[in-house]
């Protein structure tokens, strides 16, 4: 497992608070549900699997997982993500484990699941070797990874993009989200230690918008990366007014719509097997 700095760990704190801001829950219920259904599906999710979550957010992907019988570890960093998919898959009549984690050092076993899957989540460390070294050693060899991640030319992978002008430059070493969309670095960081790589792009179409600026407005209340942007620039209303515009004009530039706003979000489907 990974040991870090004072410097990472304040990192992490950051993280944390970030992911912890607006209502992501309502993101992933309201706008991306199908995803974790669809990682799930492409792991091959059997009754009875030992499967790890990681960077789980509410259980976009833990809760159907459980579905099928398996039995879940669902890991973040954030702690209110993981109360909140508790009580909701409480209310299903869903057990899962809901453990507090850094997904660059898992608290797990080597080999200890038959399935490590992350849905939009381990994307956001910072360190991303460290992070796929931790999704490999805690898998079985034999035993599948699944990751479903955005592009960078996608969608999201714009929007980090979009933002980036407005955002305080990261700590050296830290890369950005959206390179886990990216067939190559995917590649290159699972390395060796996978065999039987499946790579696809696919989209989802969200089309809960009525006009590009509604899809602002609701990323501003919701998305905490966007929030944390704006809090950043709250004293200098001249930028504020700037990414406003910047966000709608994103909106404007994916809308494929006629009476209101649709989007197609693209992110990259990857599955592997950890080598025996």
């Amino acid at each position: 497992m990974t040991t870090h700095t004072d410097a990472d760990r304040a990192l992490k704190a950051r993280h944390r608070q970030i992911w912890a801001l607006g209502d992501y829950p309502a993101v992933a219920t309201d706008l991306i549900p199908e995803l974790g259904p669809v990682l799930v599906d492409a792991c091959g999710v059997r009754s009875g699997d030992r499967v790890l979550d990681v960077a789980a957010g509410t259980g976009n992907a833990a809760v159907p997982a459980a579905q099928t019988g398996a039995r879940v570890v669902a890991s973040d960093l954030t702690p209110e993500l993981l109360e909140i998919g508790r009580a909701a898959a409480e209310r299903q009549g869903l057990t899962l484990e809901w453990d507090e984690a850094d997904a660059e050092a898992l608290p797990y076993r080597d080999g200890e699941f038959d399935v490590v899957l992350s849905c939009v989540g381990v994307m956001f460390t910072p360190h991303h070797h460290d992070a796929a070294r931790e999704l490999v050693r805690v898998c079985r060899p034999g035993g599948t990874i699944g990751l479903i991640s955005w592009t960078p030319e996608g969608f999201i992978g714009q929007l980090f993009a979009t933002m980036k002008p407005y955002l305080p430059s990261p700590p050296p070493g830290v890369q950005p989200p959206p390179l886990w969309g990216d067939e190559e670095h995917v590649r290159s960081l699972l390395g060796a230690e996978v065999t039987d790589v499946s790579v696809s792009r696919r989209t989802i179409t969200v089309d809960r918008f009525e006009r590009p600026e509604d899809f602002r407005d609701y990323f501003k209340a919701t998305y905490g990366p966007v929030i944390a942007a704006y809090r950043g620039i709250e004293a200098d209303p001249e930028r504020v007014a700037a990414l406003d515009d910047d966000l709608a004009a994103l909106a404007r530039r994916f809308d494929r719509g006629t009476d209101a706003t649709v989007l197609d979000w693209e992110y990259l489907l990857v599955t592997a097997r950890r080598a025996a």
